[in-house]
């Protein structure tokens, strides 16, 4: 059967530019990945694009003798099928890429045995169903879908990956011989400086980096991590910054953690699968901290979410030009310290602010959703009443709401909220899971801040579900609790040591609660008044 393997690069990255020129083991990425595929003596093409920014990378080819193609510039589809246009129908194709450098012939001997022993259409490696860091990425296909896939691809998402709608049609079958290695949230690709700067230490001082072994590249990569990588992606969750800028819960110890603590913690987080980091303009230094973390070349692998200020220091008599550079100023101001130009997420603080000056503030925030300023507008909400309100904004995509295992405020609103998020993209994420660490305190000091005098009880109460539901503890109990519920996407939990986060970690990798325990814990939990339950409204100092 015979087979070609198609490689695409280009040099018009944004985050970092010619990637696919910078030099490893003195070799440009773009030659090193095609060399690599090719040292098992599969025959490979790399194609680029007309455009003449890509000339520079068409020279280099040609001095290290590997055959290109170049096509369209905005259609790599279409680039893939003209490369190939004197081919049979029924050749195999493989399609790698030139910012992945660790797949080697023997992988791709090993996919494509695979792929024929199924007797298969379509067969992808990577993710956590092929066990592989993310980068030792391979597809592979007939010559025939591909032509099939132009004339019927009508979405830019599907002419730009190749083979989305091929998998689509076939199914998404994968490679599975490595699953058990569960290594998958490593990262092998280059997309960012960082990445570079990592995959240039794993090929140190390798002398022939052409054959070196794929597993031998893992290996140096493993030994390479810093911190703990889960065998599980935590993406549901969501680091609290609030700790990061401040002294912040009531239970904290530990303090305001160094900018050098925020790193570490920032990065395993992100190592261990996690989406979103939730800051805030008036959590003090948290903005700024988490953006010179993340300019080091991590921006990219993260979403953050932050809010508007309270905007307490504007008068309440403010015209609209007032109003409206308050609003801007706050929204700039976050993308200064965050070092970005767009917003993920923008949030209000108060939900009010949606209907206060005659919805001044919340027009000025779609208008620079408008102008590409800010993405996706959210709230964080304080009560029911308030998400009752917000949920019937359709602008509103992302909702942040306090929620743990005592808080039985929320009744029928819940049923509402399910039914918009069957309807339209509502991202759902949860604070206050600890209850800003009171649920973890036995301090009676820390209850009585709380306006909650008889405290025993509610320990009492907790220790016994941890007991009764084989739990390690009442903060996994309380994870579990809030990560059960069907509706929650993300559990904002604030931390200030990295030991913290690992320990969430192994937290959000065990069983859920199943719903006949969630509903005894509900049923039998002690009453919690709005003054408990909302910090707000707790004693002072």
């Amino acid at each position: 059967m015979s087979v070609i393997v198609i490689l695409q690069a280009r040099t018009n990255s944004s985050r970092l530019p010619a990637k696919v020129l910078l030099p490893v083991c003195g070799v440009p990425l773009a030659v090193l990945a095609a060399k690599r595929a090719a040292n098992a003596g599969m025959k490979v093409v790399v194609v680029t694009s007309i455009n003449s920014s890509d000339d520079a990378l068409v020279d280099t080819l040609m001095e290290y003798g590997i055959d290109y193609f170049r096509g369209s510039l905005n259609n790599t589809l279409k680039r893939f099928v003209d490369a190939l246009s004197g081919h049979d129908d029924n050749e195999v194709v493989i399609r790698l890429t030139g910012d992945n450098v660790f797949p080697d012939g023997a992988l791709l001997d090993e996919v494509r045995q695979d792929f024929e022993d199924r007797k298969l259409n379509y067969l992808c490696c990577g993710g956590g169903q092929s066990g592989l860091p993310y980068g030792v990425s391979v597809e592979i296909t007939y010559l025939k879908h591909l032509r099939n896939a132009l004339e019927m691809s009508v979405t830019d998402f599907d002419k730009e990956h190749v083979m989305p709608y091929i998998a689509r049609q076939f199914g998404h079958e994968y490679f599975h011989k490595y699953k058990l290695l569960e290594k998958s949230l490593f990262r092998s690709t280059i997309d960012d400086l960082d990445d570079y700067l990592r995959i240039k230490q794993v090929f140190s001082g390798i002398k022939n980096p052409v054959s070196a072994p794929l597993f031998e590249l893992l290996e140096r990569l493993y030994l390479l991590e810093d911190a703990p990588v889960s065998t599980q992606p935590v993406n549901q969750l969501v680091v609290g910054g609030a700790q990061l800028g401040l002294n912040y819960g009531v239970a904290n110890t530990n303090g305001q953690p160094t900018d050098s603590e925020c790193e570490t913690l920032i990065k395993t987080a992100i190592n261990n699968g996690v989406e979103y980091i939730d800051t805030a303009s008036a959590y003090g230094e948290s903005e700024a901290v988490i953006g010179r973390v993340l300019n080091s070349g991590w921006m990219s692998r993260v979403n953050i979410i932050t809010k508007l200020s309270p905007l307490s220091e504007c008068p309440g008599n403010a015209d609209r030009k007032t109003l409206e550079a308050f609003v801007e100023a706050s929204v700039y101001q976050s993308c200064t310290h965050l070092h970005c130009q767009e917003i993920k997420v923008l949030m209000l603080h108060r939900a009010a602010h949606i209907h206060e000056w005659n919805g001044v503030v919340w027009s000025k925030l779609i208008q620079l959703k408008d102008a590409g300023v800010i993405h996706q507008l959210g709230v964080s909400v304080q009560s029911p009443e308030e998400l009752e309100f917000v949920l019937d904004e359709p602008l509103i995509t992302f909702i942040q709401m306090p929620y743990n295992i005592m808080d039985n405020r929320w009744g029928s609103v819940l049923s509402k909220l399910k039914q918009i998020k069957s309807e339209r993209k509502l991202t759902v994420h949860v604070r206050s899971v600890f209850l800003q660490g009171l649920l973890l305190s036995d301090n009676s000091d820390h209850w009585s801040k709380a306006n909650f005098g008889n405290h025993d009880t509610v320990v009492h109460c907790l220790n016994s579900w941890v007991k009764k539901y084989n739990r390690a503890n009442v903060a996994e109990l309380c994870l579990a609790f809030v990560r059960s519920q069907n509706w929650v996407d993300g559990i904002v939990v604030g931390m200030e040591t990295t030991s913290q986060l690992l320990e969430n970690i192994n937290y959000f990798n065990v069983e859920l609660l199943e719903p006949g325990s969630i509903k005894d814990i509900e049923t039998q939990r002690p009453f919690f008044p709005e003054a408990v339950l909302n910090p707000a409204k707790w004693k002072k100092g």
